[in-house]
């Protein structure tokens, strides 16, 4: 079974290294050699995406050496446009240099503020444990005798220092989910408030208390237990401020990706823009479906062969008359533009005939791969426990029996690039395992999915840059626009404020719904 599902594999397409590999390095040397190419259209910097590690077929086998994925999966994934696969513009140095600086910077001021944060709240529990320990060692001989009353103060404090303790913890000592380019605002005035805060208890404790030597050790205590109260009131604001503020909506945003046109709306309450933003970016890896940048490469060269066809000839002899040709093109262009929609509408008919064939084959092809996997669960149940096999060889034995009608839909739709072998025997063995449907297994595959549901190595955005006209820790007001820039493409979002809305109640008396029939005589009932 496995040497046909390697000659199946290895006969569905060419290797990488192949002629198709060849081809590209040949034609990349033909650009290095004349930066433009004859209609204009390409320019001259080099862009590189690197391929994904190859993956073997069957498993874990480590005595096989690496072999290149099958090209039907890996040579789309490989996009060249320059002279070489290992090409490199000035641009990408200079922005992988600015991204290391960025990510220095970034990391000392996280790491700075959670120092900061770490040995305030240090300061904070220590203090009312100081405030009562101080005067028992340094003038215990002369402190009045603690009664009743001064020892009950010793369980209110505990117990109120343990629960300041796990809301701190459930508060502030969170997973950080991202890197912000400024403070929060909100953090830093309530880091300020309680620094302040507790200082001037320090203060006045060394003034009144300290210098002193007061006696009175029950006032000293309760001293310290108005200092935890304090301190759990200032928790309690600060719920207010970082997580109850924000839940009541007052903005509506709407996200428009640039590339596609593809857009959502989300309500958001009172944020600054940065913060907003952090909540943009979660909902689009959870709600967008995932970047494809093949999708538009149809209309680009539909729309670079479209004008590879207009040609202007200087009949009037060599000299430069730019604006008399910029006109014929456009003309020539507008005289063309009528017959650009029919080659537009036949495209994406047969686009569309061609998906719905290949897409039935697939249907057929991982039903009856199925329904093979039901003949075999049933034989092997009367075999002995140790010849079974598992959900990872039962899903390499019928990957073959589908893998070219998979392949195929998947190159016809252009989502070749976010599946590889390895990650569909994966999801196969998933679904055998918890004993799913053809069905089931096919809508990974059939609609493509939010970004989340794909690897992380195949993201197309893994880091932004927040651009906006006010200053990120401004507050959301209506009609701000910041955009959130990646490598490929761009979010432009648009704040808007939910209107006030005025309800008025208007009264209706139920006596003014009863009628009376009347039935006359001749009428039938």
């Amino acid at each position: 079974m496995s040497t046909a599902m390697d000659t199946e594999s290895t006969y569905s397409g060419y290797s990488h290294y192949s002629g198709h590999s060849k081809k590209a390095h040949r034609q990349g040397r033909d650009r290095h050699k004349s930066p433009r190419s004859k209609d204009g259209s390409r320019s001259e910097k080099s862009v590189t995406i690197q391929t994904p590690p190859a993956e073997p077929l069957l498993g874990n086998d480590a005595s096989r050496p690496e072999e290149g994925q099958d090209d039907n999966w890996g040579e789309t994934t490989t996009a060249i446009t320059g002279t070489s696969e290992h090409s490199i513009s000035q641009e990408d140095i200079a922005r992988i240099s600015k991204d290391l600086e960025d990510s220095v910077g970034l990391d000392c001021k996280r790491y700075l503020g959670l120092t900061v944060a770490a040995v305030l709240g240090l300061l904070v529990f220590l203090t009312p444990i100081a405030f009562i320990l101080l005067p028992q060692i340094l003038w215990r001989d002369d402190l009045e005798p603690c009664g009743t009353v001064c020892e009950g103060l010793f369980i209110s404090v505990a117990f109120k220092l343990l629960i300041l303790l796990i809301g701190t913890w459930a508060l502030f000592f969170r997973q950080p989910k991202a890197d912000i380019p400024r403070v929060f605002v909100f953090r830093a005035l309530l880091l300020v408030l309680i620094f302040l805060f507790v200082f001037s208890y320090w203060l006045f404790y060394g003034v009144r208390i300290l210098d002193s030597k007061d006696t009175n050790y029950q006032g000293i205590v309760q001293y310290a237990v108005s200092l935890v109260d304090a301190l759990l009131f200032i928790h309690y604001l600060a719920i207010v401020l970082l997580e109850l503020r924000q839940l009541q909506p007052m903005f509506t945003v709407k996200v428009v990706r640039s590339t596609d046109g593809e857009s959502r709306y989300y309500s958001l309450g009172h944020l600054s823009i940065q913060r907003a933003a952090l909540v943009v970016l979660e909902n689009y890896y959870r709600d967008f479906t995932v970047y494809n940048p093949a999708l538009l490469t149809a209309s680009k060269s539909r729309a670079a062969k479209h004008m590879a066809g207009l040609k202007v000839y200087n009949v009037d002899g060599p000299g430069n008359n730019a604006s008399g040709q910029s006109r014929a093109m456009i003309a020539a262009a507008a005289r063309r533009r009528d017959s650009s929609h029919n080659e537009l509408y036949y495209e994406e008919a047969d686009h569309e005939r061609r998906v719905k064939k290949r897409r039935a084959r697939l249907v057929v092809a991982v039903e009856e791969a199925f329904t093979h996997i039901k003949r075999l669960q049933s034989e092997e149940q009367q075999k002995a426990p140790g010849e079974m096999m598992d959900p990872r060889e039962a899903a390499q034995a019928i990957f073959p029996s589908m893998a070219r009608a998979l392949q195929k839909y998947l190159r016809t739709t252009r989502q070749q690039q976010y599946h590889s072998m390895e990650s569909i025997l994966q999801h196969l063995s998933f679904c055998i395992t918890n004993n799913m449907t053809p069905k089931a297994f096919l809508e990974r595959y059939l609609n493509p999915g939010p970004t989340l549901q794909y690897d992380k190595d195949r993201w197309f955005s893994k880091q932004w840059t927040l651009v906006s006209e006010e200053a990120v820790t401004s507050g959301l007001q209506d009609g701000i626009v910041f955009v959130l820039k990646c490598l490929d493409f761009s979010l432009v979002v648009n704040v808007k404020k939910i209107p006030f809305i005025k309800l008025s109640e208007e009264f209706i008396d139920p006596k003014s719904h009863k009628f009376v029939l009347r039935l006359q005589s001749e009428t039938s009932v």
